[in-house]
């Protein structure tokens, strides 16, 4: 009877490391890619627009905002503070120059820099993540020129990963362990 209890435990134990060793990716965003984090160039005026566009944020994912200390920031704001550039009470500040911001919901994320005068001159960015609109209405599709229809900048982590597909190959990779674990259980309970 031990015997059969260490071939259970055994099987138990494989079937929950089959069904736990699902695909999980995350990944760490640098906001801006090569521009970094600080105020648009006029020969690319909505780098933040195009950049929180082209990106498909998550939940684990995080946004790493890289920017000299001494000249800048960034603080998570309100909708409405984002869109009226008011710097005063945010919702997170930081300013070490290398700051990363966790992405632990879905919703919609708001940064600006903390500096003055920066938020006017376009410093600013709306991240969507799960189901919301990717675009503000002042930075709505209109406002992207025809050019906008791919990155024109080079990304630095490499080509922009595709979403994973919604096919069902997860969950009948799982009913097929399953169903393996099934019949191995039953191969080695006829055994004992």
């Amino acid at each position: 009877m031990a015997n059969l209890r260490s071939h259970r435990n055994w099987f138990f134990l494989v079937s929950l490391f089959l069904s736990l060793s699902q695909k999980v990716i995350c990944y760490q965003y640098k906001v801006g890619d090569l521009d970094s984090w600080g105020i648009p160039t006029s020969a690319n005026p909505q780098i933040y627009t195009k950049w929180s566009k082209y990106h498909n944020i998550r939940i684990g994912d995080q946004l790493l905002f890289f920017y000299p200390p001494s000249q800048d920031s960034v603080i998570q704001v309100t909708e409405e503070s984002h869109n009226s550039c008011n710097l005063k009470d945010p919702i997170l500040y930081m300013n070490n120059g290398n700051s990363l911001f966790n992405i632990t919901k879905n919703g919609v994320f708001f940064f600006t820099s903390g500096e003055k005068g920066h938020c006017e001159k376009k410093q600013k960015i709306r991240i969507s993540v799960g189901n919301e609109t990717a675009f503000s209405p002042s930075y709505g599709p209109s406002a992207l020129p025809d050019s906008a229809s791919s990155p024109s900048y080079p990304t630095v982590f490499g080509s922009i990963p595709a979403p994973p597909s919604s096919s069902p190959s997860l969950g009948l990779s799982v009913f097929i362990a399953a169903g393996i674990g099934f019949v191995a259980s039953s191969f080695l309970s006829g055994m004992m």
